[in-house]
């Protein structure tokens, strides 16, 4: 068997940490969950989890961009469908699968809470907020793109207000599973100068 080089190990190690400390995080909650836990639980020692992060928050943060980014793939792949109604369709499908997820819906809510203590969490997480908010105006240029839409408000006005809504349905329907994700999806026809189906 081929040894591994330091940094196949490290980076090996490091996958594994995220995998674990995702999965207790969404499971136990952030501050129920220790880096004791996370590298008892992965296997390793808690100085190997502070090799690879320097603290709790900073593992958080990676797991949270790692569940966002799979997010956004999600995404883009469902613009690439051939035409408006079939990427509105998707993407209700999609809502309706992730809108609102338990686990990862009370996560999000709990380190935002973390994050009001600690003003350099703050600042990472603000950056976070912008760097989704700039995904989000690419997404809504896509949904409509090859048809003679006419938006009635800018592109990243009209993203910052989706992701306000799409965040705030997440809560309700967290709760509430029965809270249609049609609200959402006829606010992004709304936004993005879509006219209703069979207008």
């Amino acid at each position: 068997m081929t040894r591994l080089s330091r940094a196949e190990s490290q980076a090996r190690t490091r996958t594994r940490l995220l995998r674990t400390a995702r999965e207790l995080f969404l499971h136990d909650g952030y501050q129920a969950t220790s880096l004791d836990k996370v590298a008892e639980a992965a296997g390793f020692s808690k100085g190997a989890v502070y090799s690879n992060f320097r603290s709790k928050n900073e593992l958080c943060l990676a797991v949270l961009d790692e569940i966002r980014a799979g997010r956004t793939g999600e995404i883009t792949d469902l613009l690439r469908a051939p035409t408006t109604e079939e990427r509105l369709r998707r993407f209700e499908k999609w809502a309706e699968r992730v809108i609102g997820d338990r686990e990862w819906t009370a996560l999000e809510f709990e380190f935002a809470v973390q994050a009001r203590r600690d003003e350099e969490l703050r600042l990472a997480m603000a950056d976070r907020i912008a760097a989704v908010s700039r995904g989000m105006e690419s997404a809504v240029a896509g949904v409509a793109d090859g048809d003679d839409a006419l938006p009635p408000m800018a592109s990243g006005e009209a993203a910052v207000a989706l992701l306000c809504l799409g965040v705030g349905l997440g809560l309700f329907r967290s709760i509430d599973p029965r809270m249609p994700v049609s609200a959402l999806v006829n606010t992004v026809r709304v936004l993005t100068g879509v006219p209703a189906a069979g207008d």
